[in-house]
């Protein structure tokens, strides 16, 4: 996502000058095709192409800037966008969009669930007129903006010209994977689904995404930022703490801490008072002490051991895209989990109620967000909660 974020910066720029001049040119179309080849348009044959350093984009301009379109092409293997709302507010953000109000979408070849809008645009102070497309196709989401000082019915019926000449050549995605998506594999996967799509990534497949040097670079920026890992060793370092201690050792000591002050002995519905009486929190501190100690006295010491389980495997299929795993390296130590996941839970619901209560205790905050994921996994056409959670598990590599 920071890349993305720096991608606006560069597209803002832009705008500036796309908002400084005035004119209009005879339009003879020509196609523009983005630098990675999987996309292009056809545009005024007077415009002139500009390098915004994404070489699945498109952008070009009028000699004297006074408008230009941008064609953002984003393969969702690489962006985690979260859907067409999503993308439209980063780029509403980007061109501090203002006034956006919906209008006829144009007609855009084999992109789905097209938008757009007309709105307000301002960059170095200077505002304009901005039309917004966006939608998406199985490979990637598109983000199509025209802007310039004034869009008159003319400029508004040569934008969707344009949005009509869309072409998608997706390329097809390198996977060194080598292994087959048995029951075993997707029995893996579901341990961490509901992260994988909160992602937006792949949760058919290990690690959730194709392994290649693209996504390696995604992941191991993700490792150093969230796990400090950026080797074998600092990655096996991480897995031997998740899978001995974790949070749960930390939710435990802390539990155990507040039996030892009486919490116990308080009713349920007290506990809260007694947190704000005896120690320096706030209320919503109070009521989160008391609702975890209300798990720990129903599920045990263990009772946040799905959260990191589930997040050691996903790490797993992390440090096998990263390069810091052989494939068969991390499918062997996944295969051991799995094995230790089943000898701790009765079921997928039972596994995933722990993941939830750790989380809210890492968080500090609801997980009714990932609860939602969870329900909606349950219910779709390839649910990866289909595999049987008492399967038995095989090597299949």
């Amino acid at each position: 996502m920071k890349k993305l974020y720096k991608l606006w910066i560069v597209l803002a720029a832009a705008m500036a000058v796309m908002l400084g001049g005035c004119g209009e040119a005879e339009v003879t179309m020509k196609e523009f095709t983005s630098a990675d080849g999987a996309v292009s348009v056809s545009m005024n044959d007077k415009w002139a192409l500009e390098d915004m350093g994404v070489d699945s984009w498109i952008a070009a301009f009028t000699e004297d800037g006074s408008e230009g379109i941008v064609v953002m092409q984003m393969p969702k293997h690489l962006y985690d966008i979260d859907g067409i709302a999503g993308l439209k507010g980063m780029v509403e953000e980007s061109f501090t969009a203002s006034e956006a109000t919906q209008t006829d979408a144009p007609a855009v070849p084999g992109v789905n669930n097209v938008e757009a809008y007309r709105c307000v645009v301002t960059a170095s102070g200077v505002k304009g007129q901005g039309i917004a497309v966006y939608g998406e196709t199985d490979y990637a989401y598109y983000g199509i903006v025209y802007a310039a000082k004034k869009i008159n019915d003319s400029k508004t019926e040569y934008f969707n010209r344009v949005c009509g000449t869309l072409k998608e050549t997706a390329p097809e995605i390198e996977n060194a994977s080598t292994v087959a998506s048995t029951d075993t594999i997707l029995w893996f996967n579901a341990t961490c689904a509901v992260l994988t799509d909160a992602n937006g990534w792949d949760y058919t497949m290990f690690g959730g995404l194709p392994a290649n040097e693209d996504s390696a670079a995604i992941v191991q920026s993700l490792l150093d930022e969230w796990w400090g890992v950026t080797d074998q060793a600092t990655a096996k370092e991480n897995m031997d703490w998740l899978t001995a201690e974790g949070h749960r050792m930390e939710f435990a000591d802390s539990m155990t801490y507040l039996e030892e002050t009486g919490i116990a002995e308080i009713p349920a519905e007290e506990r809260a008072d007694f947190m704000l009486e005896n120690f320096d929190v706030d209320e919503q501190e109070a009521q989160n002490y008391a609702d975890w100690y209300a798990v720990y006295e129903e599920k045990g010491e263990d009772a946040i051991a799905g959260w990191d389980y589930s997040r050691a495997m996903s790490l797993l299929g992390y440090y096998y895209l990263a390069g810091y795993y052989t494939e068969e390296e991390a499918l062997n130590v996944s295969f051991e989990l799995a094995q230790t996941i089943q000898g701790a839970f009765d079921s997928w619901d039972s596994f995933m109620e722990s993941y939830f209560a750790g989380y809210e205790y890492w968080a500090e905050e609801s997980s009714e967000e990932r609860r939602g994921i969870y329900a909606d996994l349950k219910a779709a056409s390839d649910s990866p909660y289909s595999v049987d959670f008492n399967l038995t598990l095989e090597k299949t590599w």
